[in-house]
């Protein structure tokens, strides 16, 4: 068996390419289990290769593609000698050092292990929103309202995050329709009493949608009436699904602990109740989820990591 590595992280996007980019400077030749290309944000990249302009990203000035950006991560991590495979963790074991993570059914073993596999968006489930996924339907309203400046857009959701993103995207709308499949919204008293009180917020209720309509870019959707079945199309340049997140976590369950909603815990900085083993990015957030914020904590990861390696060194 090989000797084990440093550093090993699981997951790229922001916060694994920024960990790798920082463990490879600090001469740790970390090996990188980057995930493999699916559908979700589990995958080499993350959510950001699911992206198409990112313009709030420090160091652009013209904005940059998702995925281009993923690339130049990479590649200046790789440039300092970190190492990386395309392969998914579906197994690890943090019960004794050296770790060990299998992909594959190979084993890779480690003295410190970060992971960064990030977390999904909940989605709807309808092909036509794969598709048009970065081309006017979006998870983020953060990341994506600027582009819809006096339009008419919607949002799909009636929780605390979904009311929310609908206030924030009323500063660049003209009008931001709530979709919600119920009659009155899950939201808090206080978000809801906000989203009533604002004269762009409007309602949509006992409503799902049936279809993303547009070709190339969002035009509208087709909404079904869950108690008459009844479907009608409303017009909008713009849909954000904001219905929850799930990080990818399965694979440590019963490894490390995790809050009620699968969130890696972490204390002090990026640890977590495993010694040697650390947590970054939306993996462990669930709060600000921004590829900036992912990248710094990737960072911090990187950081608690080699100070970790070299106090055992002194042991």
């Amino acid at each position: 068996m090989a000797d084990p590595r440093d550093v090993l992280i699981i997951g790229s996007g922001p916060a694994g390419h920024t960990a790798a980019l920082y463990t490879a400077r600090a001469n740790l030749k970390p090996l990188v289990l980057e995930g493999e290309p699916s559908s979700t944000s589990d995958q080499p990249g993350g959510q950001l290769m699911l992206t198409t302009d990112v313009e709030n990203y420090p160091g652009f000035v013209d904005g940059v593609q998702g995925p281009e950006l993923m690339t130049i991560f990479k590649e200046q991590a790789a440039r300092f000698g970190a190492e990386y495979l395309t392969v998914k963790a579906n197994k690890v074991d943090f019960s004794s050092r050296p770790f060990s993570v299998w992909a594959d059914d190979e084993e890779y073993r480690a003295r410190a292990v970060i992971i960064a596999t990030g977390a999904r968006s909940l989605m709807l489930g309808l092909e036509s929103e794969r598709k048009l996924l970065g081309y006017g339907l979006s998870t983020c309203a953060t990341c994506d309202g600027f582009f819809h400046r006096g339009e008419e857009i919607a949002v799909v959701g009636g929780g605390d995050s979904a009311i929310e993103e609908a206030i924030f995207l009323t500063r660049f709308a003209d009008k931001v329709t709530v979709i919600h499949r119920r009659d009155q919204l899950r939201a808090s008293k206080i978000m809801q009493d906000r989203a009533f009180a604002n004269e762009k917020v409007a309602f949509r209720w006992n409503s799902i949608v049936d279809e993303v309509l547009g070709d190339g870019k969002v035009s509208g959707l087709r909404l079904r009436d869950v108690e008459t079945g009844d479907t009608t199309d409303l017009p909008v340049t713009g849909v954000f699904v904001a219905i929850g997140h799930a990080p990818n976590t399965d694979v440590f369950k019963g490894q490390i602990d995790m809050d009620e909603n699968g969130y890696i815990t972490t204390y002090e900085g990026t640890r977590t109740n495993i010694e040697g083993v650390f947590a970054a990015g939306d993996v462990q957030d669930h709060t600000y989820r921004q590829a900036i914020t992912a990248a710094g904590s990737g960072c911090m990861a990187a950081i608690d990591a080699e100070r970790w390696l070299e106090a055992q060194s002194g042991d």
